[in-house]
């Protein structure tokens, strides 16, 4: 099964780690699934964990971002040019999600068009990790 992890995702798994963002970023790791993503995502990844509001290490940071890279699969999707977000920089996940046919899991499901394949956090733990 693919998947693309919008960025709040991997902010909250670190921030704690034992909850549902936790256990889904611990399953792309683990390899129960594999993790798509392009460039843009990554820098994405990057840039927000790296500020400084959050307080995340760099250790930190490359210890959650390692794994996930090396386990995952580097694409470069279709431009989707027809469609518009609320947050511009959202529709790189929603292009990567159609072009892996992937579930997008996020955090924030307002942010994207209601489609089957974007889940919340919650609704893809219950649904593939319990």
């Amino acid at each position: 099964m693919n998947v693309v992890l919008d960025t709040n995702v991997l902010v909250s798994a670190l921030w704690s780690p034992d909850n549902k963002p936790g256990a889904v970023v611990n399953a792309a790791i683990t390899g129960h699934f594999t993790l798509c993503y392009d460039y843009r995502i990554l820098e994405e990844y990057t840039a927000v964990l790296s500020r400084p509001k959050f307080g995340f290490t760099e250790f930190e940071i490359n210890s959650l971002l390692d794994p996930l890279i090396k386990g995952g699969l580097s694409v470069i999707p279709t431009s989707l040019p027809d469609i518009s977000f609320i947050v511009k920089n959202d529709k790189k996940f929603y292009e990567v999600a159609k072009f892996c046919n992937a579930y997008l899991v996020t955090g924030n499901l307002k942010h994207f068009p209601t489609e089957d394949f974007i889940l919340s956090t919650a609704t893809f733990f219950d649904r593939f990790l319990i």
